[in-house]
């Protein structure tokens, strides 16, 4: 139930000690000892959903029939820190996350997402980013994987749909599979716009029909974008502009 805002300080107290409690000292301690991807995933899926509920946040997905039985990516907007785990309990677990290599050397949540099978994609080496391009195709193409990226590649505290990066699209158009938009809406709210502490608020997560599978990443790129803001519930920023990086 919403929270009044004389007890905003309170929840959000309480919110984070509770959700740090879950996460950090019962689900991450539970992914480094699980033994099988599948496993780590299963857990993080219902572990994250398992915090979100303790604080009283609701997660409503809507929209999962739309994802294809095969390969796959599929692209979100970015307004939290929070994105990642609500996305991580809004995808099945057969979804991989692409993320920044920044991240990769956080402490201990580093090696958890190692564990959770994240691909970690270099922002400052372009010839490292073209090779983890390369190898995510391959393992799209005989793997049969489906990836999950930001295609902001970073969130502002100003309110609004950042231009989209390219690389997500350039995998999807040589690979030759869908693209999948994903509006995430409630996180800025929860734990946004540089707050220290969370609000309360609904989070839903609605995946839209996918695009088909386009050698023209760019048309991709365009397609996707208008599908993720029409279902973000913020406003454009900057227009359509991809950029030629991954993240």
């Amino acid at each position: 139930m919403p929270v009044r805002p004389l007890l905003e300080p309170v929840y959000g107290v309480l919110a984070s000690l509770l959700f740090a409690v879950i996460v950090f000292g019962i689900v991450c301690p539970l992914l480094l000892l699980a033994p099988t991807l599948r496993m780590r995933r299963a857990c993080g899926r219902r572990g994250v959903r398992l915090a979100l509920a303790a604080i009283g946040i609701p997660l409503r997905v809507e929209g999962l029939a739309h994802l294809p039985d095969g390969p796959c990516v599929a692209v979100a907007n970015h307004a939290s820190y929070l994105d990642g785990l609500v996305l991580t309990a809004a995808l099945p677990g057969r979804f991989t996350f692409v993320v920044h290599d920044g991240v990769a050397r956080w402490p201990y949540i580093g090696a958890v997402l190692r564990r959770m099978g994240v691909h970690y994609v270099s922002r400052t080496s372009a010839r490292e980013g073209a090779a983890k391009t390369r190898q995510l195709i391959r393992q799209i193409q005989e793997q049969g994987d489906s990836l999950a990226v930001f295609a902001e590649g970073t969130f502002e505290d100003v309110p609004g749909l950042l231009p989209f990066k390219q690389g997500a699209f350039l995998i999807a158009a040589r690979a030759g599979v869908p693209v999948v938009p994903a509006g995430i809406r409630g996180t800025r709210r929860l734990f946004g716009g540089g707050r220290r502490l969370p609000r309360w608020s609904r989070v839903e997560v609605e995946i839209g029909p996918a695009i088909a599978a386009s050698g023209d990443a760019r048309a991709l790129g365009r397609a996707a974008r208008a599908a993720v803001l029409q279902r973000c519930g913020e406003p454009d920023r900057d227009g359509m502009s991809c950029a030629g990086d991954l993240l």
